[in-house]
Order: structure tokens, then sequence, then C-alpha cells
């Protein structure tokens, strides 16, 4: 059986993030990036030679907006959260709550987020699926997740 892959760049809007862990850099700080992402299909050819409809990746890319665009990510242990839940509660942010933020765990949620997505369309279910993804905070900065074991 042949596996073909294709990609797709989405891009996920500007968004605010807080690494309070971060104690020594200046990201422990409210800061913001525009975010974009490259995904990869894998799997088998549809009836028109696509491993994936991009135009069917719609749904997707809302999804993936209505998380990251004009939102403020921070990670759900942050000591601060009362105070982020009280800002969004009288509207001054958009919070997202998150198990972790950074770079890294962004892209390893778009790869989640993406084959739930993929799982649930009947022309992609068992056909195909994301099997990796970047995202860039900005031009120079950029995180990879693909879903293997570190030995």
């Amino acid at each position: 059986m042949k596996k073909y892959t294709s990609t797709k760049i989405i891009e996920l809007g500007s968004c605010a993030f807080r690494q309070w862990r971060a104690v020594d850099t200046h990201c422990k700080y409210i800061h913001g990036y525009q975010l974009k992402a490259k995904f990869w299909f894998e799997g088998t050819l549809d009836e028109r030679n696509w491993v994936v409809n991009f135009g069917g990746l719609r749904e997707l890319k809302s999804d993936l907006q209505k998380q990251f665009d004009h939102t403020l990510c921070i990670a759900a242990d942050d000591p601060e959260m009362g105070m982020f839940q009280a800002m969004h509660e009288v509207g001054v942010c958009d919070l997202r709550v998150m198990e972790s933020v950074g770079i890294e765990k962004t892209a390893e949620w778009c790869f989640k987020r993406a084959n739930l997505f993929l799982q649930s369309q009947p022309d992609t279910h068992n056909r195909c699926r994301v099997t990796k993804v970047e995202v860039w905070e900005h031009e120079a900065n950029s995180a990879i997740f693909t879903e293997t074991t570190i030995s």
C-alpha cells in the first residue's frame, strides 16, 4: 500500500502566553506571538487522489483559531490563576487554560486536535492522520511535535 504526505500551513492568530515557571527569563510575563502551524498529513489517497481535502479543514482552522486568536493561554497550575479567571469574567481577556504552555506544548495540542478532527470526518477516518506539527512563534522560533517514543 502506498502512503503519501501532504502539508498545510494554518494561521493560528495572535496569542498571549505566560510561562510562570520561567522565573529567570522575561517569558514569565504575559507576552504575545503571531502563531502559525504546519501540519503533515499522511495516508492513502481518496478518489480525488488527495491525502486530505484542504478545503475541508475549515472547521479545524476555526477550532484552532478559537483556541489561540486574541486569547491568553495560561497553564492550569499557574499560581495567579484566580486573577486571570477574574480578568476573563469581567471581559479583560479571553482566557484559555491549558495543561501547560510553551511552543512545544502548543505544537502537541495542535497535533492532538488535528488528529481528533480527522478521525471525526467520514472521508479521512482511518485513512489518514497527522504525523507531525510545527508551530512558529515567529520566523526565528518554532517547535515540532511528533508522536514518537524517545529512547
